[in-house]
Formats: C-alpha cells, sequence, structure tokens
C-alpha cells in the first residue's frame, strides 16, 4: 500500500466570540455548519456528494453539540446525506486530532476528500446534573459547569493531577522563573500582532463571519491594552504571590473552523492550487499538572518524524492557552527564533474556543505558508490533562 500525498485546499474560521458576547446565541452545531458550507461553497468544482467524511473535534459535546456534531454539522449544512461525519475529542486538541485522522484516512486511500475541523461554543456550555445515587434523593443535588476544567472527578486520582489548569500555568511559571511582567508584556504582544494582522487584511482570506451576527473580527483582540492595563489586573488563582491573571491568559470563547484535505485526485477535482501538504504529525504525553509543557515533546517528535529543524521552520502557530505556559514551552525550545511564532498573534488576543483552536491553528499555518508561497509550518497546542499534540506542513 502507497501513502498519498494530503493536500489542504482551503481552510477558513468563524471570528472568535468572547464568553457570552456576539456568538453566544448561536448554537455550536449551527458554527460547524457555517464553516462546513463556507468551505464547500468556496470551492464550488467540487461535488459535495465527493466527500467521503467529515471530521469534527469538539471538547465539551455536553450541551447543543451532543450526538456527533460532525454529522449534525453535514446535515445543517445542506451537504447530501450520504456524506458521514464522525467527532473526535482530545480535548483543547481536539480540531488538531481531527485534521490528523482525516488526513490519515486521505493518506491511506479510505478517503479520497474529507474535511476537518473543530467548534466549541463555551458560552453554550450547559450544566450537568449527576443521576443520585440511590432513588428519591430528599437533599440539594449538585450542578456542574462544562464550561471549563476538570468536574466530576474520579477521587482516585492524585490530588497533585488535578490541580485547576491556571494552576497548572502557575507551576510552570515557577519551575522557568517567568515573572508577572514577562507574562504580561507576551501577552501585550499577542494583542498587539493580532490587531495589526487584522488592520492589514491579513485574516481576509481565513475569516468568514456568521450570517446575521454583527462580528467582523475576533472579539477578545484588545488594540488598547497596555503594561499599565494589565498589571492592574488581580492574580485569578494564587492570590498570594500569583502571576497568571485574566489578562495574560487565553479567555473563554466561541468559534469553529474547518478544512478542506485532499490527494491528488480530490486536487484535480478542485480546480485549485493546493494552500499546502501535511507533513507529519506526533502526539505526547506528560504528567497532568504540567500540561502547559505537553507541547515541548510532540514538536520535537514531530520535527524528528519530518526530518525538520527548528531551522527549517517558516512559522510556527502556538496555542497560547497562558503567556506562562507559552513562555515555558519556548524555554524548552532555545533553538527556536521566537521571531517565528504567533506571527499574527495568539489565543491569548484571539481567543480559545477549545474544540475549535487546532483547527484553526492548523489552517492558519496553511494560509501563511501560501501566503510566504514555500517553507515550513508547524502548529502545536498544550492540551488539558497532560498531552501535547505538533502538527507539520510543507508548500
Amino acid at each position: 500500500m502507497s501513502i498519498r500525498d494530503v493536500y489542504i485546499v482551503d481552510a477558513v474560521r468563524t471570528p472568535i466570540g468572547k464568553f457570552g458576547g456576539a456568538l453566544a446565541g448561536v448554537r455550536p452545531d449551527d458554527l460547524a455548519a457555517h464553516v462546513v458550507k463556507a468551505l464547500v461553497d468556496r470551492t464550488p468544482a467540487l461535488d459535495p456528494a465527493r466527500v467521503d467524511d467529515v471530521y469534527f473535534g469538539d471538547a465539551n459535546g455536553a450541551g447543543e453539540d451532543n450526538r456527533d456534531v460532525a454529522r449534525m454539522a453535514v446535515l445543517l449544512a445542506g451537504l447530501p446525506v450520504t456524506v458521514p461525519g464522525v467527532t473526535v475529542n482530545r480535548l483543547c486538541g481536539s480540531g488538531m486530532e481531527a485534521v490528523i485522522q482525516a488526513a490519515r484516512a486521505v493518506a491511506l486511500g479510505d478517503a479520497s476528500v474529507a474535511i476537518a475541523g473543530g467548534v466549541e461554543s463555551m458560552s453554550r456550555a450547559p450544566w450537568v446534573l449527576q443521576k443520585p445515587e440511590r432513588a428519591f434523593p430528599a437533599g440539594h443535588q449538585q450542578l456542574h459547569s462544562t464550561t471549563l476544567g476538570w468536574r466530576m472527578t474520579n477521587p482516585r486520582m492524585p490530588a497533585e493531577w488535578t490541580v485547576a489548569l491556571g494552576e497548572g500555568a502557575e507551576l510552570v511559571a515557577d519551575k522557568h522563573g517567568l515573572t508577572r511582567d514577562r507574562q504580561d508584556a507576551f501577552a501585550l504582544t499577542s494583542h498587539r500582532k493580532a490587531a495589526e494582522a487584522w488592520a492589514k487584511g491579513l485574516y481576509d482570506d481565513e475569516v468568514v463571519p456568521y450570517e446575521g451576527v454583527d462580528l467582523a473580527r475576533d472579539e477578545c483582540i484588545r488594540d488598547s491594552t497596555s503594561m499599565e492595563a494589565l498589571a492592574k489586573l488581580k492574580p485569578s488563582f494564587r492570590p498570594t504571590g500569583g502571576t497568571v491573571t485574566a489578562g495574560n491568559s487565553s479567555p473563554l470563547n466561541d468559534g469553529a473552523a474547518a478544512l478542506l484535505l485532499v490527494d491528488e485526485e480530490g486536487l484535480r477535482e478542485t480546480g485549485r492550487e493546493p494552500l499546502a501538504r501535511i507533513r507529519t504529525s506526533a502526539v505526547t504525553g506528560i504528567e497532568p499538572q504540567l500540561f502547559g509543557l505537553g507541547p515541548v515533546a510532540a514538536v520535537r517528535r514531530a520535527l524528528d518524524k519530518a526530518g525538520r529543524s527548528f531551522a527549517d521552520l517558516t512559522t510556527f502557530e502556538l496555542n497560547e492557552a497562558f503567556a506562562a505556559q507559552a513562555l515555558g514551552c519556548l524555554a524548552e525550545w532555545p533553538e527556536l527564533d521566537p521571531e517565528i511564532v504567533n506571527p499574527r498573534g495568539g489565543a491569548v488576543a484571539i481567543g480559545h474556543p477549545l474544540g475549535a483552536s487546532g483547527a484553526r491553528l492548523a489552517g492558519s499555518v496553511a494560509h501563511q505558508l501560501a501566503a510566504a508561497g514555500s517553507g515550513t509550518g508547524l502548529a502545536a497546542l498544550c492540551i488539558g490533562v497532560g498531552q501535547g499534540l505538533a502538527l507539520v506542513l510543507e508548500r
């Protein structure tokens, strides 16, 4: 069996909405359907019935995104009912996991044309109620928020593994001596780069606004923020001596992203020039409380598999779950030029809709490689509960 080349023909995403913001009134299955439909509409030469499968990442799946949101997106987008869909979950890495699984299917010949993406509505994530241990309980019952983080935790899990995500970022800051000022400066740079990228029109080919919603740009970008403004924010997880704040962390968000993946035959049918080609991927594990450093080993493994080094990279999209987490990873890659990392801003400014972020990163790298004309790009994320995921693209 020969391994086929896998091409990214196109990549789209919604503007990223803030928690309770412009996209809060839109169901996650509708967000997913929107990017799927936009992707198909942008390639009119391709018969939608030729899509062999749709892979979508979704981290929560506890609300309106239940019952296989990928399949719901197919139906809501108006694709033929013969097009199947599967939903995957690797928490924050779910969108990238969808891309990797779709690429693997194309590479092995199980599919010629596939759509991969991710979606999350953190605004609309429901509260859930566990069933009682016995019938007819008389007391009050506990509702659990599914927006973010640990819930209904297994008591057999060691306590040091189940710390809050922000405390995990504090542990990375401790490990690498990352001061509050360094984290705030990183956050400020993320906002400035994102605002500049939007002002230059660098997201015009990538972002597809949701019809009927007044949101043309990522909602959490703060053009006017400053070190002085960031310094006024209180630590969110360690009241005394803490360094992680709302200002140097990614916010809670809503959004969706999708990519069109094809083999050579599928590429001919689209009649388009590909943005990039998928080269390799890698996933690794780490102690759960140090999840923020999950990408460190995954990135090295993906580059090794591709026969590439940091010096070969044209661009690198690293998800900024927290400034401390991103800075901790950068500290462990001394060979990497930090200037190529997140050139159009990162998740601290753009946002982190959990299941969509990995697809957003992969799509952004593909568009950046297309703009450059050639090169090697890398996308990577940390993942709650201690994993890292990385993807290498080339053009």
